[in-house]
């Protein structure tokens, strides 16, 4: 028995999502989602800033088939630290189609880095979301940046938007492919043609290297979901259609320390055809690009 008791607010997820009505073409990949624990097997970290509920590969696998996904990216949940054995070991059972994202610490070795790639990950995130870490990873991503680049991944980085004028020159300094977490957070009760959203969108215009996740409207939105998240779709949709060759998508399962509500996956996967209203576009967002990003060997 697991020693980990959940916090007392949080949210289990979701245990009968709907059967999306929007069909994913064949290949699809849900490119952000996570595994927790099972704790019992893999503890989560001393310091981490919450207590989930178990969400295993088991139960990743079962969605992702309920879905009409083929593949999955798995992110490094901070509940587990820098201890990446529940995300590898999902890795291991996948038969190939899963890659992964990890954590790590500057003190990492080049074998143990060796071996995440061997395992199948291909990028590193880091938070500089304020309330989830207690330092941010200024030094440690400058360490780590230059290693990773000699082995291909990417970094991942995760902010809010209200900080990206503070952290953007560091940003575009880094010498890698950056992929952005849930489109930097934008504030949806702003306009989306305002000053805030238009600085994260000249980080993409004027930085090649800079990729963008159109997930998480469960997170963003204000509006809520019966209003099917109708406050998010504009923000998405202008990066989707903007930035077509790099943007991922992904539903965030099992959606770690939401407070408001927990979301029905298949009508995340309804949204996909608002943000992407094309079939060309839903092909590049859900299969060319994390393919190209995560499986290109």
């Amino acid at each position: 028995m697991s020693q980990f008791t959940p916090d007392a607010d949080w949210l289990h997820w979701h245990l009968s999502p709907s059967k999306p009505a929007f069909k994913v073409p064949e290949g699809a990949v849900d490119a952000h989602c996570h595994v927790f624990g099972p704790a019992a097997q893999f503890p989560f970290a001393p310091e981490r800033k919450y207590t989930p509920c178990d969400a295993s590969k088991h139960q990743l696998w079962a969605l992702r088939d309920h879905l009409g996904f083929s593949r999955n990216v798995i992110v490094q949940a901070t509940c587990h630290g820098a201890d990446n054995r529940a995300m590898v070991d999902a890795l291991a059972s996948s038969q190939g189609l899963a890659r992964g994202v990890a954590t790590v610490k500057a003190t990492i070795s080049d074998d143990e880095l060796h071996a995440l790639h061997n395992a199948g990950v291909r990028g590193v995130r880091f938070n500089f979301v304020k309330r989830l870490v207690d330092a941010l990873p200024f030094d440690e991503l400058n360490t780590i940046a230059t290693r990773i680049k000699k082995l291909g991944w990417h970094i991942v980085i995760y902010f809010e938007s209200q900080d990206l004028p503070d952290l953007y020159d560091f940003f575009t300094a880094l010498p890698t492919t950056v992929v952005v977490d849930h489109m930097g957070r934008p504030d949806v009760t702003k306009p989306v043609d305002g000053p805030e959203f238009a600085l994260f969108l000249k980080l993409l215009e004027e930085n090649e290297h800079f990729w963008s996740k159109v997930s998480c409207p469960e997170r963003l939105s204000v509006a809520g979901p019966n209003n099917h998240y109708a406050d998010v779709i504009p923000f998405a949709k202008m990066v989707v259609e903007r930035f077509p060759e790099r943007v991922l998508w992904g539903t965030d399962w099992p959606h770690p320390n939401l407070k408001s509500h927990m979301p029905d996956d298949g009508a995340l996967v309804d949204m996909i055809p608002k943000i992407a209203p094309t079939a060309e576009l839903q092909r590049k967002l859900l299969i060319d690009n994390p393919m190209r990003l995560y499986w290109a060997d």
